[in-house]
């Protein structure tokens, strides 16, 4: 079984999607949709920047949405049929367009609203994040909860732990990790995500999430939320939750595993999910499309 698997917010690039939509008209038609749809020429953004503009929170969203929507329509056109799709974080929105519970027009949309409530909330309450690296799951929860206002946001694979919370809190992270030769790393973003100070963010998506209908998933959607498969009753509070909660990917890719996963494909920009999915089991069979010579080497694998 083939797992397609897309990339959150982090994996953005200026010129993503850039030569994918010179080469092949289903990621062309998939920027156009989007721009017609968010009403600025968000493919410009994603294909010439500026980068500040790019890693803004509300655009950086539908960036990459979009980016992974047209490269999963090549690949589908190139003969992908996934038998489990899952995505981290904003990558779940993509991971159901792909599976027909949303569609990519109601996707961008939520999306672009997702990212400025987030970008609001880190407004409202400055939070940061930091990655801790070579420290397991328990010792990462024990740091957070030492230094106060910290929490887990990101258990991505074995020894890499994201952490969020308050900027004062991450400071006093950051400070006993390097007493304790501990290896961390401040990240580069604009809020807390995925943790308690995302809450009013959680608030505001609730209408517009509630909004929409989803749609029988075909291949299923594998939560990394929740790392279980969830029905259509459950999508809505799924991608609600995941904003104060911690994306447990390493634990997904192991039920993925455990339900027939045989190959992983990363749809968008990068190689990141890739690596993680390595680094949980080294015997991983994975493979990337998010450049026109990656469909060829799909097609041939």
């Amino acid at each position: 079984m083939i797992v397609a698997m897309f990339p959150g917010q982090g994996a953005q690039a200026v010129g993503m999607g850039r030569a994918l939509a010179e080469r092949h008209e289903p990621a062309r038609r998939a920027f156009e949709e989007a721009d017609d749809v968010l009403g600025y020429a968000l493919s410009e953004v994603c294909f010439a920047g500026p980068a500040e503009r790019l890693t803004a929170t509300d655009v950086c969203q539908p960036a990459l949405v979009a980016t992974s929507v047209a490269a999963f329509r090549v690949a589908s056109e190139a003969g992908l049929r996934p038998g489990l799709v899952m995505g981290h974080s904003l990558g779940e929105y993509s991971a159901l367009v792909a599976a027909g519970a949303l569609e990519y027009a109601d996707a961008l949309r939520l999306v672009a609203e997702r990212g400025a409530a987030m970008r609001d909330a880190g407004r409202a309450a400055p939070g940061a994040m930091a990655a801790l690296l070579g420290v397991s799951d328990d010792d990462a929860r024990a740091l957070a909860q030492e230094a106060g206002e910290v929490w887990p946001a990101n258990y991505n694979c074995p020894g890499q732990v994201v952490v969020s919370g308050a900027a004062d809190g991450i400071d006093r992270l950051l400070a006993l990790a390097a007493e304790r030769g501990m290896r961390a790393a401040p990240l580069l973003v604009d809020g807390a995500f995925h943790s308690p100070l995302m809450a009013p963010a959680a608030q505001r998506l609730r209408p517009a999430l509630w909004s929409w209908e989803p749609a029988d998933p075909a291949p299923p959607f594998l939560s990394t939320t929740t790392c279980d498969v969830e029905r259509p009753a459950r999508m809505r509070e799924v991608l609600l939750d995941q904003l104060t909660s911690p994306v447990r990917f390493g634990d997904a890719v192991h039920e993925a595993f455990a339900r027939g996963a045989e190959r992983f494909v990363e749809l968008g920009h990068g190689r990141v999910l890739s690596g993680l999915v390595k680094r949980v089991r080294r015997d991983a069979r994975v493979a990337q499309v998010g450049e026109p010579e990656d469909v060829e080497a799909l097609v041939s694998a």
